[in-house]
């Protein structure tokens, strides 16, 4: 079975396509991520269609590349972000989407399907579904504790090591997504966060490199 694949890209932006395996088995196959639909919705998803949903989560775009690599992973939609999107669908892992069942794709944003073309040119395989943005959180009372009047609003408190190690009392955590520090890291030193130049991928490992002592925990 070949998955359509639903990508999620740079901000966190997600796609989605249908599934033929439904209408052949009357069951949805689906891979996601954890938290990413209301409890309600496959249950008013099953009743209008009568199509029985199979939901599985995964925590990491590489557990569901493992899972999709074997080439029998069983599902019919699944998300991931687009720049491991790219590298999937070169490898011949989906099922083009058929858009004349796709009606409301006509009211999709523009910019939206221009990134995600990025990585699938012509939408072919896929179409945005959500995107959201990565960034920094604090307890503000710990954290103006521990670096005094340096401004918490910028990413400084992250990548400059002097402030890290201030707060490495407190517990540092940072994202478990080499794909989402590289690109913060890319956009701290003034370079393309999708850039695809050697040079930048190593000026940005050596900012990661320099805060690495201070972080408490990878998640």
């Amino acid at each position: 079975m070949k998955a359509k694949v639903v990508g999620r890209f740079a901000a966190l932006a997600l796609c989605v396509g249908a599934s033929a395996a439904a209408a052949k088995d009357t069951q949805l196959n689906v891979y996601n991520w954890s938290d990413y639909i209301a409890k309600d919705t496959i249950p008013n998803f099953e009743k209008q269609t009568g199509v029985k949903v199979r939901y599985d989560n995964y925590d990491s775009d590489d557990t569901l590349q493992a899972k999709l690599l074997t080439g029998s992973s069983g599902y019919d939609i699944v998300v991931p972000t687009s720049n491991y999107a790219g590298k999937q669908i070169a490898a011949g892992i989906f099922t083009p989407l058929d858009k004349s069942k796709l009606p409301n794709l006509k009211y999709l944003d523009p910019q939206l399907m221009a990134l995600v073309a990025g990585a699938d040119p012509g939408n072919k395989y896929s179409v945005p579904w959500a995107y959201g943005t990565t960034g920094l959180a604090y307890n503000l009372t710990k954290a103006q504790q521990a670096l005094g009047k340096v401004p918490l609003d910028n990413w400084d408190i992250l990548f400059k090591p002097e402030n890290l190690a201030k707060l490495k009392t407190c517990g540092v955590s940072v994202l478990d997504a080499p794909d989402q520090m590289f690109a913060a890291a890319l956009h701290y030193i003034g370079k393309d966060p999708m850039s695809t130049n050697p040079a930048d991928y190593k000026a940005a490992m050596d900012v990661l490199k320099k805060i690495r002592p201070y972080i408490t925990q990878f998640n």
